[in-house]
């Protein structure tokens, strides 16, 4: 397949120079160092932090290594020996240069891995990274109606609720869940993702004024794969990913949400909400973290609002990125405890997910029996809805997977198939809310009798 020339000629001119391969589109290659747009020195540190562990090398192994073109990796291979950082020591039966590190070389190396400790593929500069942000998200595929139905099509919620979160994955804009614990807000949150469309080009890591900031993670990050044809014009410091799912819960910290330092890499993490960039960011449980919800929302106010994130560098300085990933908060507290206003006032969508009425209970509990090639009767839940009605329970929408995981657990525990019977059930309810069918205290599961 024939590669084509650069495309959008009028564009953000820190913008990587793009290509396109069918229908990907890619950022192309750079056959300079100067087109590799880093600031100058950055390769050659990199380059000599490798070679320190090295007896010898060749150019093609430091290539492999930077990620970087045959002709760069030459370049830089040129200024570290025009530098007496390496000396060539002989020729491969191939013909290529072997090379190894000078001692003056060991000392440079010593020194730039005082500076940072990073070592692996060659960064991109963050001007690049926040062009190619602001233009994938430009050139992004639109989420349709019938994208937000099928990611949500084994939920059981109203037109409306469905209808709510597409706007807000569709537009971009963030969304606040809130309503009794065990409704599917989670679910909801986590499922919604998959009506994202496209995929992301996104770097190894980033550098920025001598800094590297670490940016892929395979844990969050999943790679799509794509032909080979074409492979050699595509610039591999980038990887193209789905859009990512990112859910942080209880754990989450102001200092969560900062550019890491490690002290002993003397390098940057990227912070989960910059990972989540052109994907979705779900913050689950809001309110219980171990710092006030009001703190949080503050912080996330500017990220909101203008779509970009300043973070601060250990030196002091400050950096700005841009934020371009949906927003999802999920609370079962009242809205009161949680936010304020103004802040409400800055979420794109508000959905409340109440208790199921008895139909929509009945459906969830029929389609995750049916999950498990189990009918179930009308008789047997009336059952259930009697021991509702005199237990004085309100409905989750949780319930039914979950008792039916129990009767599961009973049925297996005695070396039989499913079945979702009285009996079945009527154990399952015991050990799943510790109480018997009536609040009689004789049929109470009381101590054990000799």
């Amino acid at each position: 397949m024939e590669v084509s020339a650069e495309i959008d000629p009028v564009q953000d001119p820190h913008l990587p120079p793009m290509g396109q391969l069918g229908d990907l589109y890619f950022p192309r290659v750079p056959q300079s160092m100067a087109e590799a747009r880093l600031d100058d020195g950055i390769l050659a540190d990199l380059a000599i932090k490798f070679v320190y562990t090295m007896n010898r090398f060749t150019p093609s192994w430091l290539g492999e290594r930077l990620v970087v073109s045959p002709t760069v990796t030459a370049e830089v291979v040129n200024q570290l020996a025009m530098d007496g950082l390496i000396e060539e020591t002989m020729a491969t039966s191939m013909g290529q240069a072997v090379y190894r590190i000078s001692d003056r070389g060991r000392r440079h190396a010593e020194r730039a891995i005082e500076v940072c400790g990073y070592v692996g593929p060659a960064p991109v500069s963050l001007e690049a990274y926040s062009a190619m942000v602001r233009w994938e998200f430009a050139h992004t595929p639109r989420v349709t109606s019938e994208n937000v139905s099928a990611a949500l099509a084994d939920m059981v919620l109203t037109p409306r609720a469905v209808e709510i979160a597409g706007l807000a994955v569709s537009s971009g804009r963030s969304l606040f869940l809130h309503g009794p614990s065990g409704n599917g807000k989670s679910s909801l949150g986590r499922k919604i993702h998959s009506a994202l469309q496209g995929d992301y080009w996104i770097p190894y890591c980033i550098s920025v004024r001598g800094s590297v900031i670490r940016f892929y993670d395979e844990q969050v990050h999943e790679r799509v794969p794509f032909g080979l044809e074409g492979l050699a014009d595509i610039d591999q410091r980038w990887i193209r990913v789905r859009r990512p799912l990112v859910v942080v819960g209880g754990e989450l910290t102001l200092e969560y949400l900062d550019l890491v330092y490690s002290a002993s890499l003397r390098y940057y993490e990227a912070p989960p909400h910059l990972k989540a960039n052109g994907g979705l960011f779900l913050v689950d449980d809001f309110g219980r973290e171990r710092v006030s919800p009001h703190q949080l929302l503050n912080r996330f106010i500017t990220p909101m609002e203008h779509h970009f994130d300043y973070f601060t560098l250990v030196t002091g300085q400050k950096i700005q990125v841009p934020l371009r990933h949906v927003l999802i908060i999920a609370t079962n507290l009242s809205m009161e405890a949680v936010t304020d206003p103004a802040f409400l006032r800055r979420m794109g969508y508000r959905l409340l997910l109440n208790a199921p009425t008895p139909e929509q209970y009945a459906r969830i509990f029929r389609d995750y029996a049916q999950k498990h090639g189990v009918t179930v009767s009308g008789e047997v839940l009336d059952g259930l809805f009697e021991r509702y009605r005199i237990q004085q329970r309100e409905l989750r929408a949780c319930e039914p997977r979950d008792l039916i995981e129990r009767a599961r657990d009973i049925c297996r525990f005695h070396g039989k198939s499913l079945k979702l019977n009285a009996k079945v059930l009527d154990l399952a309810w015991r050990g799943y809310f510790g109480t018997a069918r009536t609040t009689d205290k004789k049929d109470t599961d009381g101590p054990a009798q000799g």
